[in-house]
């Protein structure tokens, strides 16, 4: 697993916060964040949510565990930070309405198992192509899915930043899951949207699949600041 997050060209601090590794001798797991609610809110936030469900997967995964039993590690980590997000905010004013995206991950054998809600991403990518994965809960992509403007509008329309669903918000949340299955050229590529708004899906693809692995995620993030570098921007890349 190679990680890189930066804070961008236009802002002062870096929101985004991620964290993964193994667990036993073949699992990976991941999680990254992007976090809302003002310049504190949405730094405390997405870390919570991190330290929260990280903590939760490294506890909680067993090795013998079936998709199911994964699922239900997923969604207790997820739930369970909402929940303390959810509270921090109702109990402190100054973070009243503060929030955070989630993608996370876990990879048992040759099955990715991701919950996920906002608007980062996890995508799969193969030798011929970049495949999203997950669906962004946002106003823009239900403007796309109405036919109201293209993919490529919404990467600079001018609500493109707000969600509908995030962690925290809510006293409860609606988390997304997807299975997918990988071959051993397949490589997961998880990010925040500061990636997605200023890199193109061919220029992501040509990165992640290119002969630098190990330099791949640092490259996605400096062509993310070549185009703009608009937002904070926050690239996982798991080979098999």
């Amino acid at each position: 697993m190679i990680s890189e997050t930066d804070a961008g060209r236009i802002r002062q601090n870096n929101q985004d916060c991620l964290q993964g590794g193994l667990i036993g001798e073949n699992t990976l797991w991941a999680v990254v964040c992007d976090g809302m609610g003002g310049p504190s809110g949405g730094k405390i936030a997405s870390e919570t949510a991190v330290q929260i469900i990280s903590k939760n997967i490294v506890s909680h995964y067993k090795e013998e565990m079936g998709l199911n039993s994964i699922r239900s590690v997923l969604f207790t980590a997820v739930s369970a930070a909402n929940a303390m997000i959810f509270d921090m905010a109702q109990n402190d004013e100054e973070l009243k309405g503060m929030g955070t995206t989630v993608v996370a991950i876990i990879i048992s054998g040759d099955t990715a198992c991701i919950a996920h809600a906002g608007d980062s991403r996890a995508y799969k990518v193969s030798r011929d192509a970049l495949e999203q994965i997950t669906k962004d809960h946002s106003i823009v992509q239900y403007l796309v899915e109405q036919g109201e403007i293209t993919q490529e509008e919404a990467r600079s329309h001018p609500n493109k930043n707000f969600i509908t669903r995030a962690v925290g918000v809510q006293e409860t949340i609606d988390i997304d899951y997807n299975e997918i299955t990988l071959s051993d050229d397949d490589r997961i590529l998880i990010c925040t949207d500061g990636l997605t708004n200023c890199v193109s899906d061919q220029e992501i693809h040509a990165i992640v699949m290119g002969a630098d692995v190990e330099g791949s995620a640092r490259a996605l993030v400096e062509k993310a600041n070549q185009n703009g570098g608009q937002d904070n921007i926050t690239v996982v890349v798991i080979t098999q």
